[in-house]
């Protein structure tokens, strides 16, 4: 058993507040740890270090920012393997996993070093006679972050580096499921030379997010979760004035086209519907098979996905590890159930599966619909799952079609070997993230995340310039000089 508190002032810090909540294995369904409650006076303390620092912070060069974020780089680099296991004892991944999870948070580290570059305004001279103008960015002031479960150190590293390299105070609340990482993140942005106060780390539930979005010192929410839970935190956000970045839930098709090579096709399947036992924005939840291809697409998928291996992170073999809970594992069996009675074909069930050792485990197998319709619920809602739907269309059209109507608008992928029909969806299909002959269409950090519709309220995707922009304000200015009064001869400007 352990206990977390919150990082504040370069430090863990003693709480007000006597109330945890609990950290469980998800292997095991054993409680392994407890996190802090914060109360009103932990979160006090929070605002007044976020304030100090950032008056500080923001007078500090771009190339020094640059260098302590270099130093950050580093650090993590050196202590991957630790965060991986701190990401995977409590949120269940495979250690694999985690370590590749890592490693994506890390690029938008190294991004993020490039800030003095990345700052650089607009200059036009004449744009009047006489007259120049030019734009620069400037920090917006505290900001804060709340992450999810599913990626304890990746998401958070969407968004904190580049809103520190910005000149910014974050302050972030991370899912109080799996915290340790959050804090390991921030001792070593310490140890890289970070001044106090600047990134600061705070633990609870509900009631500490309703404090962030209320908080008149904040000046932005980034967000990342459920579509229900994105919308509630850009409406109150935005109710109080502050700045929004809010990421929701997604249903990403993948399609396979006739003349698809079937077996990158699967692998991508495979790899994208039941890595990270599917909780993620960007699994792959629906396949269209599209044409003739679809009773070979089912077979090779059903058959590939029994070779998987469900099992602990500890395991290093595994291909997949639990659920989060035991709450979302009843969930995603329950959405198992429906599927059932909606009439779509379980090919494979994931249910009840046992590990000998860890029967409490909150462990579900990979499961695959066959002949899902479109107005089934397991086909127009989140799973956030092992779960795969299978849809079967007779054209390019209507697959396309189905795309376009749903309701989320996250990620999208293409299998085909024609160039017209690659094109075409590229232009024409209504998604945010879209790739041709790439399961899973996450940018690099040096572009920008984001989906469309439902997937994504507010005006700026993460990380990439978009994040520049978001964690920053504009201020263009306009000026002309006049002759000076006391000028004498010796000022005289040539007339060529």
């Amino acid at each position: 058993m352990y206990k977390i508190h919150n990082y504040i002032d370069g430090q863990i810090v003693e709480p007000n507040s006597d109330k945890y909540l609990t950290i469980t294995n998800p292997a095991t369904g054993e409680i392994q740890g407890n996190v802090i409650n914060s109360n009103k006076y932990d979160f006090e303390k929070l605002i007044t270090s976020s304030k100090n620092a950032f008056n500080l912070w923001s007078q500090e060069t771009p190339l020094r920012r640059s260098r302590i974020l270099s130093n950050f780089k580093n650090l993590i680099e050196k202590n991957l393997e630790e965060l991986a296991q701190i990401i995977s004892r409590e949120h269940g991944k495979t250690f694999e996993d985690a370590k590749g999870s890592v490693t994506r948070g890390l690029e938008v580290v190294e991004f993020a070093c490039g800030i003095p570059h990345l700052l650089k305004g607009d200059f036009s001279q004449n744009v009047g006679r006489n007259i120049d103008s030019w734009s620069v960015r400037q920090p917006i002031g505290i900001t804060a972050g709340i992450t999810p479960f599913n990626f304890p150190a990746m998401v958070p590293m969407w968004m904190f580096p580049i809103s520190i390299a910005c000149g910014n105070s974050f302050i972030l609340k991370p899912s109080e499921k799996d915290p340790s990482c959050a804090n390991k993140l921030a001792e070593l942005f310490t140890e890289a030379g970070l001044p106090n106060g600047v990134l600061n780390i705070i633990h609870g539930d509900k009631s500490v997010v309703d404090n962030l979005i209320e908080a008149e010192d904040i000046k932005s929410i980034s967000f990342v979760g459920s579509t229900p839970v994105a919308k509630y935190i850009y409406r109150e956000a935005a109710n109080y004035g502050k700045r929004v970045q809010s990421l929701g839930g997604a249903k990403n098709h993948l399609l396979v086209m006739p003349d698809a090579n079937l077996d990158q096709a699967v692998d991508g399947i495979i790899g994208a519907a039941y890595g990270s036992a599917g909780e993620r924005c960007m699994a792959v939840s629906v396949a269209i098979a599209i044409g003739n291809i679809g009773d070979a697409l089912v077979d090779s998928i059903n058959s590939k996905a029994q070779t998987l291996k469900v099992a602990p992170w500890t395991d290093n073999e595994a291909n997949l590890g639990p659920l989060i809970s035991k709450e979302h594992k009843e969930k995603v069996e329950n959405y198992i159930t429906i599927g059932e009675n909606e009439g779509a074909k379980l090919i494979l069930d994931g249910r009840n599966y046992n590990i000998q050792g860890y029967e409490n485990g909150f462990f579900v197998g990979p499961t695959l619909f066959d002949n899902v319709k479109k107005e089934m619920q397991i086909y127009k809602e989140e799973i956030f799952g092992p779960v795969l739907c299978v849809l079967r269309v007779e054209n390019y059209e209507e697959a396309l079609k189905l795309v376009n109507e749903h309701a989320f608008g996250n990620g999208t992928s293409i299998y085909t070997s024609d160039g017209d029909v690659s094109r075409h969806f590229t232009t024409n299909c209504k998604i945010g993230m879209v790739g041709i002959n790439v399961p899973i269409p996450v940018p690099m950090a040096f572009h920008s995340f984001g989906g469309w519709k439902q997937s994504l309220y507010g005006d700026h995707s993460m990380h990439g310039m978009e994040g520049v922009r978001f964690f920053t304000n504009l201020k263009t200015m306009t000026s002309r000089w006049p002759k000076s009064i006391t000028k004498g001869p010796e000022f005289k400007i040539p007339t060529n």
